[in-house]
């Protein structure tokens, strides 16, 4: 089932992300705060409560503020409804196989609702970590609203942290947004003449369509603050894909055109001015054209999820099989609160079977090497309070500088942070933490694997088939717009017809690459998917390049 390359890429290591410190000084700077503040009053025992809330502060980053600010609220607010349903559950019983029941099903919800709603990293395990903690952490039902007004104290001081860049750069996500298709466009520019780059023509795709949706979910004032530089941008960005293989001008290389998309993308992201760029006057009037459609709404988002024939239901009930099975396995060999066999259970569960191989894989070998470090630094961690609280920020810190790089890479430095959180409330036996959490590390691997095997999706492959339908659809519909072009029809129908054609291209990509990982599904039309990509970029690049042709506007 699995080959040498997925094992290679499995242990890759990657460049790190771009904006990597964003969500790790976020974290930071709000755990610190509350640790900080409970150790001066002397109830750092309650810190589980208050991280519950905190961790929200990795959440977000990558939006624009005024739809960061919707998006944190609706997470934070499941966070808080989560962790009520865990320690109400740990108040009305001490029967663990209870418990890990309800952390199992939190666990299928969590996964359910933060793939619906799209919500990006770190994704439901975050929320499925700390519920999962507060779940056997035995409870008084009188304990229950203190304990909650603290996770609703973390998670509005993280709000708050999240919300905080926006007094100095109001506009910088939808910056970094811009700055990445431009980015995309001078790898795609650098391309060999000749050499085909599907994959890179893919990424400029996704890149140009992402700056959209960050630019459409902006403020308003944000027009008055750029006006329509970005969007500018983006229209010679998107360019590159008119003719990979060429110089956009016959006097200019290819080279230096790479090197003008990534200056102007270092101006973006250092702040700097932006320059108007001339348009032609086809470019110029689909300015206010490529409007991305309204996105649904999480009740919509989320009946869709649930609905019959979704493609995430499957992934949520093998979520719940997954972990139930894992938590009760533990149970079985002894373990007392086999929370983190819940959570690498619910680890494991990525869109496909090859995805969650790989991410158990990562999982075991990334705990195996934490808990060596956790062991070699507990005894700076024992030396007083203020060690231990820094210690766990470090590890925090670790974790999110190197998660883009690697799965398995920021597990080394999460796993000692999840032991030192237990440390808390109190002195465990050292002993006990690493042989119960090597355990759960195992059982709950090889319990998510089982499930995979034995809950399939084939949905994966109804989704490429709907997939496949629809780029052919948009491909028509490209075709006309091409004929229309070519005898001077209005540029609106173009443009319409190329974000279509581009929205089609993603998310054939999307759901090839999905079904494609799946180890039980019925044959796929590779050939045809194929075909049909090749196709659409071939189309895409034509109507771009006759958009290109004209005279320059100002």
């Amino acid at each position: 089932m699995a080959t040498t390359a997925q094992f290679r890429q499995a242990l890759r290591v990657g460049p790190p992300g771009d904006i990597w410190h964003k969500p790790a000084l976020s974290a930071v700077v709000t755990l610190g705060i509350l640790n900080l503040t409970l150790l001066a009053l002397g109830r750092l025992d309650l810190a589980l409560y208050t991280s519950a809330g905190g961790l929200g502060a990795l959440y977000g980053h990558g939006l624009p503020y005024r739809a960061r600010a919707r998006t944190l609220a609706g997470v934070l607010l499941g966070t808080v409804l989560s962790t009520a349903a865990a320690l109400t559950a740990a108040a009305l019983t001490r029967d663990a196989v209870v418990l890990v029941a309800v952390a199992a099903v939190l666990a299928a919800l969590h996964k359910l609702c933060c793939d619906a709603a799209r919500i990006g990293p770190p994704g439901s395990l975050i929320i499925t970590f700390t519920t999962a903690s507060c779940a056997f952490v035995p409870q008084h039902p009188a304990d229950l609203p203190p304990h909650l007004a603290l996770t609703a104290l973390g998670a509005a001081l993280a709000w708050l942290v999240c919300m905080a860049p926006a007094l100095l750069r109001p506009y910088g996500p939808e910056r970094i947004a811009t700055a990445r298709a431009l980015e995309a466009a001078a790898r795609l520019a650098r391309t060999a003449p000749g050499a085909p780059d599907a994959a890179g023509r893919t990424a400029l795709v996704g890149a140009v369509d992402a700056a959209r949706q960050s630019l459409a979910l902006s403020s308003p004032a944000r027009w008055r603050a750029l006006g329509d530089a970005p969007e500018r941008l983006l229209v010679h960005a998107e360019s590159a894909l008119a003719a990979p293989a060429e110089p956009v001008a016959a006097d200019v290389a290819a080279a230096d055109v790479a090197e003008r998309y990534a200056a102007w993308a270092r101006d973006l992201r250092r702040g700097r001015q932006l320059p108007r760029l001339d348009l032609t006057e086809a470019e110029a009037a689909e300015l206010g054209v490529h409007r991305p459609g309204p996105r649904p709404s999480p009740r919509q988002a989320l009946r869709r999820a649930l609905g019959p024939g979704s493609a995430l239901l499957p992934i949520g009930l093998r979520v719940a099989v997954g972990c139930a099975a894992a938590g009760w396995l533990s149970l079985a060999f002894g373990v007392g609160r086999p929370y983190w066999a819940v959570v690498t259970a619910a680890s494991v569960f990525q869109a496909n079977s090859t995805l969650s191989w790989q991410r158990a894989m990562q999982r075991v070998l990334g705990n195996l090497i934490g808990l060596v470090l956790f062991t070699a630094a507990l005894p700076v961690a024992r030396s007083g309070q203020v060690a231990l609280i820094g210690l766990g920020l470090l590890c925090q810190f670790g974790a999110e500088a190197t998660i883009a790089r690697s799965y398995w890479l920021a597990t080394v430095f999460v796993t000692p942070m999840a032991l030192l959180m237990t440390e808390f409330a109190g002195l465990q036996p050292a002993r006990t933490l690493v042989a119960d959490r090597w355990l759960d590390t195992c059982v709950g691997a090889l319990t998510g694997l089982a499930a995979c095997l034995l809950v399939t999706n084939r949905r994966t492959a109804t989704r490429l088939s709907r997939a496949l339908a629809g780029a052919e659809t948009a491909t028509r519909a490209a075709v006309a717009a091409a004929a229309a072009v070519g005898s001077e029809a209005v540029g609106s129908e173009a443009a319409a017809a190329r974000t279509g054609l581009a929205g089609a291209l993603l998310e054939l990509r999307e759901a090839a690459d999905t079904a494609t990982g799946e180890w039980r599904r019925p044959a796929l039309p590779h050939q045809r998917t194929a075909d049909t990509e090749q196709h659409a970029h071939h189309l895409l690049a034509a109507l771009l390049e006759r958009r290109g042709t004209g005279v320059r506007a100002v």
